[in-house]
């Protein structure tokens, strides 16, 4: 029986309802923010808050996307989860180099290394440091999906050891994969190795790709077989084509099974409980709105329910269900 992890326990696919794919409901304290103290959203009274108006409003699951020792913290994630009423699916794996010292273990632990972490995230349950060391502790929380990311230029020796853990992982649990890709950069690349290191290419996600402007692209990325996630449909400015609604016109009819959305809401400044905008209502809100007035409302159930519910399920029975 296939099933979806959630930190409070897995449930049917079914269950997922209006999915947002991509989100960051907790970032806590952590080398990113210290970097950047916009990415700080640690106040769990404020994002339960939040999540609990996107429930009011049809959200019912989002996938968080902050991994292992990024600010990472799943004991937060499933008191919001508790409070809110939304299944919230944590991640394991490694994000970009930039969001990590240049000591961190992800440098010297070999991909086997690595991939045992990740299993145990997954089958154990997360650890309650994030892999902060020296102790492991493991929670009743696990891990529904794996991260991993790559950059600009290329994918580098150090990225590809990163792949090869992840798909160690993916081949051992079923978990689903979700990969950040900067604006679509490498993204057929990334297909390529996935395949190469035999995942599950109908279990893996593309992030962040509709911020590329070229619709043959996207195309052939499709074509590999993999999910993409489209999440910046707020970000285009004023006067500027809206571009992820562009790709919707265009690859919805043709893709109808293989694109999700999401808000990738990483900063405080989006939340309305910070005193930002627009608020996470915005997918469930002005986005469907959008949609239904460009003639695609037929498919929203597509991008935020059907589609989430086959992805995110575990591609084989690998983790057990609780």
């Amino acid at each position: 029986m296939s099933f979806v992890r959630t930190v409070n326990g897995d449930i049917a696919p079914e269950e997922m309802g209006v999915t947002y794919s991509h989100e960051h409901i907790i970032i806590d304290q952590s080398f990113p923010t210290i970097a950047n103290p916009d990415f700080l959203i640690d106040d769990v009274g404020k994002v339960a808050e939040e999540l609990s108006e996107v429930y009011r409003k049809g959200g019912r699951t989002m996938v968080d996307t902050m991994p292992s020792d990024s600010g990472r913290n799943v004991i937060k994630l499933a008191e919001v989860s508790k409070r809110s009423g939304i299944h919230i699916v944590a991640p394991t794996g490694i994000h970009l180099e930039i969001y990590y010292p240049a000591s961190h273990w992800r440098y010297t632990y070999s991909a086997e290394e690595m991939a045992s972490l990740f299993v145990a995230d997954v089958m154990e349950g997360i650890d309650r440091y994030d892999y902060s060391g020296p102790l492991v502790k493991r929670t009743a929380h696990k891990a529904g999906m794996i991260k991993l990311a790559t950059g600009d230029d290329r994918i580098s020796d150090h990225q590809r050891k990163i792949f090869e853990a992840v798909a160690i992982a993916q081949r051992e649990t079923g978990a689903p994969v979700l990969t950040h890709s900067n604006a679509g950069q490498l993204a057929i690349e990334q297909a390529a190795l996935f395949d190469r290191f035999g995942v599950d290419l109908g279990h893996v996600v593309i992030s962040h790709v509709d911020r590329r402007k070229d619709i043959s692209y996207h195309r052939d990325l499709l074509q590999t077989g993999v999910f993409v996630e489209y999440d910046s449909a707020f970000r285009w400015k004023a006067g500027e084509e809206n571009w992820t609604f562009k790709l919707l016109e265009n690859l919805l009819p043709d893709f109808p099974d293989q694109i999700t959305v999401g808000m990738d809401a990483a900063r405080s400044s989006y939340w309305r409980a910070y005193g930002g905008k627009p608020g996470l209502d915005y997918l469930v809100t002005t986005f469907r709105k959008e949609l239904a007035d460009r003639g695609l409302g037929s498919f929203w159930e597509n991008l935020v329910i059907s589609n989430p519910a086959s992805l995110y399920r575990f591609s084989r029975v690998g983790a057990g269900k609780e």
